[in-house]
């Protein structure tokens, strides 16, 4: 981000401009590790009874995320995981607001049937929802 700093041309807030600079480098980083993949790592869960019941969720929320077209998981991401405004994720993503919210909305609903079997909690145990 220092890099490019000199480029930022202050048309949206300097945070608004420096999640976009994280993500794209996030991005550019998933992309340079699909295509040369660790050989020898385990499994993730390969032993899912020792880790933490949060760090379970969290991965099956990954997964979940990881399923969303890009434009949808970019937006919840940053909304509710961030916690970036609608406008901040609109100027970061050069859409209108109006499309971040309907993004948003969209990329929820598509969560909803890839989380709906984890309503599981501690040992188990349904949870209220």
């Amino acid at each position: 981000m220092a890099r490019g700093l000199a480029r930022f041309d202050e048309r949206s807030s300097f945070v608004t401009w420096s999640y976009r600079v994280t993500s794209n480098a996030c991005f550019d980083e998933l992309r340079r590790r699909r295509r040369r993949p660790e050989p020898g790592l385990p499994p993730l869960l390969a032993d899912a009874a020792a880790v933490d019941d949060a760090v379970v969720a969290r991965l099956d929320v990954d997964a979940a995320l990881a399923r969303l077209p890009h434009e949808f998981r970019v937006a919840v991401v940053l909304r509710d995981l961030c916690g970036l405004s609608y406008a901040e994720i609109g100027d970061a993503l050069r859409v209108p607001v109006g499309t971040v919210r309907s993004r948003i909305a969209r990329g929820r609903a598509a969560l909803v049937p890839l989380l709906e079997g984890n309503r599981t909690g501690p040992l188990g145990r349904p949870t209220s929802s």
